[in-house]
Formats: C-alpha cells, structure tokens, sequence
C-alpha cells in the first residue's frame, strides 16, 4: 500500500499549529526590519510544501487564516488556475506584508491568464502598494513581450514619478527602469541618464558579490556580463 496515497491530509488547523513551532525569535527579529512579520524559516516551510504537494482547497484555507506563514505556505501548494482575476484582486490587497505580496504576483498572479489585465487594472492604482504590482508585471513584460508597452512613456512615468513614490513603488519602478536599460540598447543611454539624475538607491546597502539595485551599476554590470558570455 502506499503510504503517500493514504497518509491523512492535514488541516489548515493543524498546519498552523506546526508553523508556530517552527517560529524562530531571532529570525522574526530580522523580518520585521524588513516589513514582514514571521519567523519562519523559509526552507523549512518549502519542505513542508514538498510534503503536501498542490493542495487547491487546503490552499484556500491557508490564506483565509491571515497568517504570514500560512499565507506563503498557501501560495506554495496552490493551483495559480484556481483563481479568478477578482478574486487575485482582492488577495493581492490583502497581502500587505512584503513577502506575501511578492510571493503573490510572482508564483500565483504571473503564471494566471489574468496576468495582463491585472497589470492594467493595478498599475495606476491609488494604493503605492498596489500599483507596485502593477509595475512588477510590467516589468516581466519588458523582457519577456515588450511589443505592447510604449518603453518610452514608461521611462517619461519613471522620470517624473519614482524619486517622489514611497518605497516599495519606488523599487518596483526602479526594477522596472533597469531592466529597461539592461534589454533595450536603443534606450540604455537614457535609462543611465535617469538612474544617475534621480540616484535613486544610489546608497543601498549591498553585500559583497551582490549587484547594487543602484540602475546605473545594476544595468552596466549585468550588460557587462552578458557581454563576457557572448564573447
């Protein structure tokens, strides 16, 4: 018999029970610095997700719970497809701890086929945190399928709007303008120029052999390298 076809599926109840003995002070500590309020560590809730496997109404029981860890297990052992785009809407407004929000809209939100109209729908939200999902997406699309963006008005949105947008818009529009100088030859020079005007995250804290988000250092260091592969 196999014991992977018959073991018993734990509850939402009982998930939880196992990822608050899993909390760690020390670690809770360090993520609150960062906005995030769990003390989870991260691989040890991964193997925890290796064990259920995908697991769509376990999942929404996860995250109806408003626990952090919950929240990220859930996003692990989900089907993206379950979910329909308003229903990603009200997750993602929802999902105010940084973690859960990125976890959101890169493993769930990018792999829907409501991707695209949730980028529009997001992107000009009133909401800072919102909206950086908006650009998040776009971002993707700025590598992946340019062709339906105006590459220029997004570096015009960039220049008139990311120094004075709170921080995480600010990084998702930074993201976003990188990567704009990093895949586009014909705008790198401009996107240079902006990074260097606006210094935005010009002193971010970086740790050696980490490439700074500074887009000027980030676009030149990562064309560099491009460049070394191909040569």
């Amino acid at each position: 018999m196999n014991q992977h076809t018959t073991a018993t599926t734990p509850t939402a109840e009982e998930l939880l029970a196992e990822l608050r003995a899993l909390d760690d002070p020390k670690m809770r500590a360090v993520n609150e610095r960062h906005g995030n309020d769990f003390g989870v560590n991260l691989t040890k809730l991964r193997a925890i997700a290796k064990r259920l496997k995908k697991q769509p109404k376990l999942a929404s029981e996860l995250w109806a719970t408003g626990d952090t860890a919950a929240r990220l297990l859930a996003i692990l052992v989900c089907r993206p497809q379950q979910f329909g785009e308003d229903e990603l809407d009200t997750m993602l407004r929802a999902a105010s701890i940084p973690k859960v929000h990125d976890w959101l809209v890169n493993y769930v939100v990018k792999k829907t086929p409501h991707a695209k109209a949730l980028r529009l729908r997001w992107f000009d939200d009133p909401d800072p945190v919102v909206a950086s999902a908006g650009w998040q997406l776009t971002t993707e699309l700025v590598g992946k399928a340019p062709d339906g963006l105006s590459l220029e008005n997004l570096l015009d949105r960039i220049e008139a709007d990311m120094l004075a947008a709170p921080d995480r818009l600010q990084w998702a529009m930074n993201e976003t303008l990188a990567n704009i100088g990093i895949e586009h030859p014909r705008l790198r020079s401009r996107a240079l120029d902006i990074g260097e005007r606006l210094e935005v995250l010009k002193d971010y804290p970086t740790p050696p052999n980490c490439t700074s988000p500074f887009a000027p250092i980030w676009i030149t260091e990562i064309v560099r390298r491009r460049e070394a592969a191909d040569a």
